[in-house]
């Protein structure tokens, strides 16, 4: 075996890359096109890196349709740190944030937000270990709310929100970072939508964050607010308030580039994962309990998919053997334990075929 032979890579983030993305990197990582340099050598003040910057998000948009009243910035930080921005520009000591529970990133959440403001859950599913999300009936909104927050996808327990919510016209706010780009979002529903982009959108690095005109407007007028925290300064500078990262948005771009021209967007990459889903949870549904899903069939991820064997030493034994067989990052998380795979865009329906085959490999072996 080559030590450079590229094994599936089911890892949860950072996570499977586009292998075209990964080869245009790669030719222009020692000198870009007529830039005399690498891209990890240019400033972020030149003329390249704005193209690039541009660009991505020129891309970004046409691929989600993101209005022209929508902000779009490229952050640091990662989705913890939109953890605490959120509250810290749009919740005041006096004011109620409503959160939803819906397992360990949300929960993240709810605690940097309770450190500026009230918060109040409008739904868990923790006594349950967090297997589903909610019906839009199962809960309220307040009206007084000065925003909404929700994970679209649980990373770790493999829940997801395959529609919209309802928010009560309460701005809606979401943490996108697992499902973003993987299926259909409208943006016109959200007051702000953030991403880290190391799940399905690029490498550890960056955070896109995707911000309305009118929540925006709602921000709290305060100059005690650390200048790097307030979404003012981002949307001043057009995200060049300090140095960016700019290969971190470079590989952004790339990813954004074979999506909207070699897999159709949003509309064609969706069909893929659910294909890719649907193949695997078929796998554990037909196993005579052999497997046994987390999640509840009506909150599976189509990006994360957690399950069981018969015991913790079969889990731990299951990923050892993937690994033996050119596969990578199937231990589930150290909180919960089991088996997860990550499918996101780049994880190839080829990837998940060979899991598939070695998952009956392994159940008649054991």
């Amino acid at each position: 075996m080559s030590q450079y032979e590229r094994f599936y890579n089911f890892s949860a983030g950072p996570a499977a890359l586009p292998l075209p993305a990964l080869e245009e990197a790669a030719r222009d990582l020692v000198c870009y096109p007529n830039a005399g340099a690498s891209v990890l050598e240019l400033s972020h003040r030149g003329k390249v890196i704005d193209g690039i910057i541009k660009e991505a998000e020129a891309r970004l948009r046409r691929i989600l349709n993101i209005p022209d009243n929508y902000y779009v910035m490229f952050l640091q930080g990662g989705a913890t740190t939109q953890f605490s921005m959120v509250p810290v520009n749009f919740l005041s000591e006096d004011g109620t944030a409503v959160y939803m529970e819906q397992g360990t990133w949300s929960k993240k959440a709810i605690a940097e937000a309770k450190r500026v403001g009230n918060v109040e859950i409008a739904w868990s599913d923790k006594e349950n270990n967090f297997t589903r999300v909610p019906a839009d009936d199962e809960y309220e909104v307040r009206a007084d709310a000065k925003y909404f927050h929700i994970t679209s996808n649980e990373t770790i327990h493999g829940v997801e929100f395959l529609r919209d919510p309802k928010s009560n016209g309460v701005p809606m706010v979401c943490d996108a970072s697992s499902d973003f780009l993987g299926r259909p979002i409208d943006i016109t529903k959200y007051a702000l939508v953030y991403a880290g982009a190391q799940k399905n959108i690029g490498p550890a690095g960056v955070t896109v964050s995707i911000l309305s005109d009118d929540f925006y407007k709602k921000l709290i007028d305060d100059d005690r607010r650390p200048i790097m925290m307030n979404y003012k300064t981002h949307v001043e500078n057009k995200s060049l308030y300090n140095t960016c990262p700019v290969f971190a948005i470079y590989m952004v771009g790339l990813v954004l580039k074979w999506l909207e021209e070699e897999k159709g967007g949003i509309a064609g990459i969706y069909k893929e994962n659910q294909a890719k889903a649907e193949m695997l949870y078929k796998a554990i549904d037909e196993s005579n309990g052999f497997y046994r899903g987390h999640a509840a069939a009506d909150s599976r991820s189509i990006m994360n998919v957690t399950w069981r064997t018969p015991s913790d030493d079969l889990d731990k034994e299951f990923a050892k053997e993937a690994e033996a067989h050119k596969m990578l990052g199937l231990k589930g998380h150290r909180s919960v334990g089991g088996i997860r795979a990550s499918i996101y865009n780049a994880t190839s329906l080829e990837a998940v075929e060979a899991l598939v085959k070695f998952m009956a490999e392994f159940k008649n072996k054991h």
